[in-house]
């Protein structure tokens, strides 16, 4: 497995990995596709690498991209301020589970530090399992709501 930089003719995966994202509890239907181009979501990935915080690595196995983690500074669901960068960070399915994903977050949080940022962001469904590998990563709940908490993480 190789970690590397997304390059900028693969910045259409970004999609991809948004829908993969989407935490959709054990039992329910996963939401239609074209969920991903409503306003609210399409602004993790619309221009991406032409806006500050752009940044994405992506997990690479046997030459397929099964991952990406990707900042932006935007008002998403995880927003906190105009200075911190929010992340987003998807595997497919079969890539879960082994680790991946703590490679890419570590990567992701090396860059972000090395670019001079303070700290970072997400939103979680509280039942997404992936809260645990947040913590794990050094992210802390900041703020919550019924569904979701607010995530950040100190990078200096």
């Amino acid at each position: 497995m190789l970690i590397r930089s997304l390059r900028d003719d693969e910045t259409g995966i970004l999609k991809d990995f948004l829908y993969e994202a989407i935490f959709v509890p054990e039992g329910m239907t996963p939401p239609p596709r074209d969920i991903i181009d409503r306003p609210e979501l399409s602004l993790y990935y619309e221009n991406f690498g032409s806006f500050a915080g752009d940044n994405c690595v992506v997990a690479e196995c046997d030459g397929q991209v099964v991952g990406a983690c990707w900042s932006r500074i935007m008002k998403d669901y995880g927003h906190i301020d105009d200075d911190t960068p929010s992340l987003a960070i998807s595997l497919y399915g079969d890539y879960r589970g082994r680790g991946i994903g703590a490679k890419l977050l570590a990567s992701m949080l090396g860059l972000l530090r090395s670019q001079g940022y303070r700290r970072t962001s997400l939103a979680v469904q509280k039942a997404n399992r992936a809260v645990g590998l947040y913590k794990k990563c050094g992210f802390a709940i900041i703020d919550s709501n019924d569904e979701e908490y607010i995530m950040a993480c100190d990078l200096q």
